[in-house]
């Protein structure tokens, strides 16, 4: 990532993974992979043992997508409705695993359903992260069209996270797709500035003028390698890193805008 912290300390205190509904669907087409859910669970918890406080925004991709409603009369908002409830579902197959790995978590969501998982806010959201749950957010922003992605940068700008950490198919940001392309460029650092000019592919444009407003760095990294979240953490990980210069002096703890 450019830059490493000292054997087994992290770089950030406070992080933000955000997952893709498809990254809970391991081999299958459909649905939720119980391997790979307690696969991730297991890389959570070796982030939390760091020490990092962890939270976690899910899409809902693996179980229901706007797009497949197109053509069937279904509304924006509706299918946006759907494709939240598809979230909730993943963070509760999330706690569920957590939980019986013996991880203190906490399922909350944007749209409330008290009797199924806990409404969220900010300052209940705070309070388990500083008492070391990993907290696991649902229901996007809680409106329609918005992505989960914008979701997590205003999960992460809120919750005063050091970093938005973007768990995606690949082990960073490139050129070009490296699974088309075999000429296509791996970027350990770039700033906001190079991805914009660039037409980098790193989140949809609503999500990254968020993070680049709030001066949030964003690590994208690959989901599928075991233990990649708290590699990144300590500056080991493949991973790229996105920031308002294209690299940070990383001495743990970090803290941005706020060392301690």
């Amino acid at each position: 990532m450019g830059a490493t912290g000292e054997a087994g300390v992290p770089i950030f205190k406070r992080a933000l993974v955000k997952l893709s509904g498809e990254a809970l669907l391991g081999p299958e087409a459909f649905g939720i992979h119980q391997p790979t859910v307690k696969q991730i669970s297991e890389d959570l918890i070796e982030a939390s043992a760091l020490g990092v406080e962890v939270a976690v925004v899910v899409g809902g991709g693996n179980i229901f997508r706007g797009a497949q409603m197109h053509g069937m009369g279904l509304s924006r908002p509706a299918a946006d409705s759907m494709g939240m409830l598809g979230t909730v579902m993943n963070v509760i197959a999330l706690e569920a695993q957590l939980t019986a790995l013996g991880q203190p978590a906490r399922a909350m969501s944007g749209v409330a359903m008290p009797s199924v998982v806990e409404t969220y806010t900010r300052q209940q959201a705070m309070d388990h992260l500083t008492k070391g749950r990993i907290v696991l957010l649902a229901g996007g922003t809680g409106n329609p069209f918005f992505t989960t992605d914008t979701g997590g940068a205003l999960r992460a700008a809120e919750l005063e996270c050091d970093v938005l950490m973007k768990a995606t198919q690949v082990d960073g940001v490139y050129s070009a797709d490296p699974r088309k392309d075999p000429n296509a460029i791996r970027y350990e650092t770039v700033s906001f500035d190079e991805v914009l000019r660039r037409d980098l592919k790193v989140m949809d444009t609503a999500a990254f003028a968020l993070a680049r407003d709030a001066r949030l760095p964003i690590v994208v990294f690959s989901i599928h390698e075991p233990g990649s979240i708290a590699a990144v953490l300590t500056g080991k990980g493949r991973s790229t890193l996105v920031s308002d210069q294209g690299s940070l002096d990383l001495s743990p703890p970090f803290r941005q805008g706020r060392q301690e």
